[in-house]
């Protein structure tokens, strides 16, 4: 079996729940509710579920029951109503498998409690995928933060820029970096700098494509594949077209290799050119590890246009 590469599946966590939430979870005996009197919340983490998966899990529960029970909350001021809090899968499939009624563990949580438990448990999951995992840990460090999340990727960025030394403003050791840091930690699954370097891009995949994967309309890998086509009109299509046929990643492929205009080869003089803006563009010369590795590869560029222009002159004297 091949294992899936960490550039398309989550980093497996090493937390659980009650760690997480800083306390132990009381132990209750199972209680059996009608499914009906369970709802979803408005703001439900988890966006997409694997059909296959999903199938097969309405095929076990019909022969083995729902073997964890779904975490629910007492909804105020509704007598006898529940909200999911966590096991949102289980809770789809047992409706699939016609089930009546479900086991559960029912707490007294407030909204923020319970977010913040459903974005853990979902995050503790090892098939989200990273775009969904990504929001999330965002959604959970803004909880944290007590922030709006659309502030704690600058934050990250701003944290990201001190640890190289670019910037002086000392976020690493205040209470929201030691924050970050213990966040990251208790899930276990990467560092907070492979976060920002790695993670953190993905929000930059284009708008359609990012409004699929949140509506759980296509499997990340797919839409990862789509996300390369330049022209926006083709990648609509495209996108449409592998929703509405379920294409496969291998037709997926095809279909943007077609797409693609060829590779023109660039010109010597072009790629000189380029590496030379692109160097000046850097000012890689600020980095002073950088900048004598520069320095070492230019000494033998120089030697080796050197050594040219001495073996032109001296087969021309021999002319």
């Amino acid at each position: 079996m091949v294992r899936p590469r960490k550039t398309e599946q989550p980093y497996k966590a090493k937390a659980d729940i009650s760690v997480l939430m800083g306390e132990e979870l009381p132990s209750t005996e199972p209680s059996m509710l009608p499914i009906d009197s369970i709802s979803l919340p408005e703001s439900q983490p988890r966006r997409y579920f694997d059909p296959v998966k999903t199938e097969q899990l309405i095929q076990s529960i019909k022969i083995h029951g729902i073997l964890e029970n779904l975490l629910v909350r007492p909804l105020p001021n509704q007598e006898n109503q529940y909200e999911l809090v966590a096991g949102e899968r289980r809770y789809r499939a047992a409706i699939a498998a016609g089930l009546k009624e479900v086991p559960v563990t029912i707490r007294e949580l407030t909204s923020e409690q319970a977010l913040q438990l459903a974005l853990v448990e979902n995050l503790l999951r090892e098939d989200l995928n990273p775009v969904e995992e990504t929001e999330g840990i965002l959604q959970l460090l803004a909880i944290r933060l007590s922030l709006p999340i659309t502030d704690v990727p600058n934050l990250l960025y701003r944290m990201q820029h001190e640890a190289k030394g670019k910037v002086a403003q000392n976020v690493l050791g205040n209470e929201q970096g030691q924050a970050i840091m213990a966040v990251f930690e208790e899930l276990g699954k990467l560092s907070w700098e492979s976060f920002v370097s790695s993670r953190l891009p993905l929000l930059k995949l284009p708008v359609e494509i990012l409004s699929a994967l949140r509506a759980g309309r296509i499997a990340y890998t797919k839409a990862q594949l789509i996300a390369r086509l330049k022209d926006q009109q083709q990648r609509q299509l495209l996108l449409e077209e592998a929703v509405a046929a379920d294409l496969s990643v291998t037709e997926i492929r095809e279909r943007v290799k077609a797409l693609q205009p060829p590779i023109e080869k660039e010109s010597p003089q072009a790629t000189i050119q380029t590496v030379t803006r692109r160097i000046t563009q850097s000012k890689v010369w600020e980095n002073p590890k950088k900048w004598k590795q520069v320095q070492t590869l230019l000494k033998k560029l120089e030697a080796l246009v050197t050594d040219e222009n001495n073996f032109e002159q001296t087969n021309y004297k021999s002319e």
